[in-house]
């Protein structure tokens, strides 16, 4: 687990687990995923596979850019609608 982003709209955690069946593969995620969470719906997701390797690539083309917080909270912000599972604190 990798805490990849936290601002005061959004924080994004990284669940990376390598898979020991599949070998080279390095630019994939084989398991795990990413966890995007908006802090003001207070509203979570995590996403997975083919999501959640569109997802790193749309990171990476943004990084490419030095993009503002806010640009980076409005690309999070495509994923709020996806978002349904309440944020709940132990």
């Amino acid at each position: 687990m990798q805490m990849l982003y936290n601002s005061d709209s959004f924080a994004v955690v990284m669940f990376d687990v390598p898979d020991s069946s599949v070998e080279g593969s390095e630019n994939t995620l084989n398991r795990g995923g990413y966890e995007i969470v908006d802090k003001f719906a207070r509203r979570e997701i995590f996403i997975e596979g083919a999501l959640a390797q569109s997802f790193k690539e749309g990171v990476e083309a943004l990084i490419e850019s030095e993009p503002s917080e806010e640009e980076i909270d409005e690309y999070l912000g495509r994923f709020s609608p996806l978002m349904q599972h309440p944020v709940i604190l132990h």
